[in-house]
């Protein structure tokens, strides 16, 4: 009998592994007989949304989501909860698991908008900050584009190319409308904080914590409020979103007057919350936390200022992080960081005193491992199957715009191999940025970012490109020289080339395959 499955998948940054789940749910379900509708939570809304039709017929509710999702449309429906690589991994395996050991939603001990259900090795932190990060994103992007695009028409350059000097002439239109485009892009890496720790507030107790999470992040990234140099930074909004979130949970489970109940979600749950955080931020955490940022960021400041060689570690580090899990915790870790060291530089320093280094090494290396692959299999072409060359050449198209999921299927079949070259290239295109002063301040990710946005270096054009491609040429060899020659020939029934199709609808190598390829 042909089941039939609904499923929602999400991930944090709402681009590659939304879509990449869903393409292999509806894969698995054209190979093996099943029914199956997708929702997608991207960064661009909910599309193929679930009707209530849908979700009837269902035999079971799969979430495939590194977010919080809206759970109530679901009570009395079986649902398995897990993350979207596991969809993209095996999708038919995941189906299977799901109708054998889903649990009924809405049953004693589960709650609305809050739910862990099934087996799922998720860490309820890193959910609760990507959900965050999820929306944070795009605010990051427009902002950071519209820095680079007003920067382009700042900087004062010398015949070599090197910047000697840095503002706008506001007597010309066109300086004019760059100065306000500039404000604009500093209001959005203002509000990006308070609306990290917003959605991160939300995901622990829903949305009554967004106002006083949002409210109590930008008191402490406000010195004037703190009386500071500086404000507390990211670390300042992780934490105010956790005590915002779970007190407000605490106060949830207070047995309201019924008088008073209709006022409670929009009225006394975020009154208190907004007060609470505001006495815990001004008489608590608020001025220990920015002071202990502001002396970390006076001590990388010194550091890359006073040891050239630090600039190539610490872009190093962060390359390595970048390229080690293909947009997973690790990944977004590196690249909140480098995000938060860039903008709390700003706010402190000013634009012309800012530290690029962590930010530039994430952006450098972001592309590296799908580059790699792709480059790899032009190298050592009779070290991939053919259809293994196609999957490169998806892998190519998505690592020039700077994603870095593009490497997921070569990584799922061969972990070890590809988080060693990956983190090792990764981590070369970091340092070298680092090393080289170059900084990016908006744009794509990739070798094209040298076109497409706006990055200073030291010969325009050229380093930036030379520096990214020496990670890719590091991870390409290193997948070439691992693998072993391919044979394309061998009857079906061989277990050394036999393949089957990837959890994206392509074929891969068996595992047996996979292993010999990687002695």
């Amino acid at each position: 009998m042909s089941h039939n499955v609904v499923a929602i998948t999400a991930c944090a940054a709402g681009i590659a592994h939304t879509y990449m789940a869903a393409e292999s749910f509806e894969v698995a379900a054209s190979e093996h007989g099943f029914k199956v509708k997708v929702e997608t939570q991207g960064s661009i809304g909910a599309e193929n949304v679930l009707t209530e039709a849908d979700v009837e017929a269902a035999d079971v509710v799969i979430i495939a989501s590194d977010i919080e999702i809206e759970m109530a449309r679901f009570v009395g429906k079986k649902v398995y909860k897990t993350r979207p690589k596991e969809a993209i991994k095996d999708a038919n395996a995941l189906v299977a698991l799901a109708l054998k050991e889903g649990t009924i939603f809405g049953s004693k001990g589960t709650e609305i908008g809050n739910i862990t259900l099934g087996k799922s090795s998720e860490n309820g932190f890193i959910q609760h900050i990507m959900s965050g990060i999820s929306y944070m994103v795009p605010m990051v992007i427009s902002a950071g584009l519209l820095l680079a695009i007003a920067n382009i028409f700042a900087f004062q350059k010398d015949d070599l190319g090197r910047m000697v000097a840095w503002g706008f002439d506001r007597n010309d239109p066109v300086g004019d409308l760059m100065y306000h485009l500039f404000q604009v892009g500093k209001v959005g890496f203002t509000l990006m904080i308070p609306l990290f720790a917003g959605f991160v507030a939300n995901s622990i107790a829903s949305r009554p914590a967004i106002a006083p999470a949002m409210i109590g992040a930008y008191i402490a990234n406000d010195p004037a409020f703190l009386g500071t140099e500086t404000g507390g930074g990211f670390l300042s909004a992780i934490l105010v979103a956790f005590i915002v979130g779970y007190f407000m949970r605490a106060l949830k489970k207070i047995k309201w007057p019924k008088i008073v109940q209709p006022l409670v979600p929009i009225m006394i749950l975020p009154l208190i919350g907004v007060f609470f955080i505001t006495i815990v931020v001004k008489y608590g955490i608020g001025g220990p936390i920015a002071s202990g940022m502001g002396a970390m960021y006076d001590w990388l400041t010194w550091m890359t200022n006073t040891y050239s060689a630090s600039t190539f570690i610490i872009g190093a580090i962060i390359g390595a992080m970048i390229g080690f899990d293909f947009g997973g915790p690790v990944n977004k870790t590196a690249l909140i960081f480098g995000t938060a060291v860039f903008t709390d530089t700003v706010a402190k320093y000013g634009i012309e005193g800012a530290n690029f280094v962590p930010g530039t090494a994430a952006q450098a290396a972001i592309s590296v491992a799908p580059l790699g692959i792709f480059l790899a299999s032009m190298l050592f072409k009779n070290k991939f199957t053919a259809t293994e060359k196609i999957s490169a050449k998806s892998a190519f198209g998505m690592g020039i715009v700077g994603v870095t999921e593009g490497a997921i299927p070569f990584a799922a079949v061969n972990p070890v191999q590809m988080i060693t070259a990956s983190v090792a290239g990764s981590a070369l295109a970091g340092g070298l940025v680092g090393f080289f002063d170059v900084k990016f301040y908006g744009g794509i990710g990739s070798p094209l970012g040298t076109f497409v946005g706006y990055i200073e270096q030291p010969i325009p054009f050229v380093t930036w490109i030379l520096c990214t491609f020496a990670g890719i040429t590091l991870t390409a060899l290193i997948i070439g020289f691992w693998r072993k020659p391919v044979e394309e020939n061998i009857p079906a029934d061989s277990t050394t080339t036999t393949t089957q199709t990837d959890d994206n609808g392509t074929l891969a190598p068996s595992a047996a395959a996979t292993a010999a390829q990687a002695q």
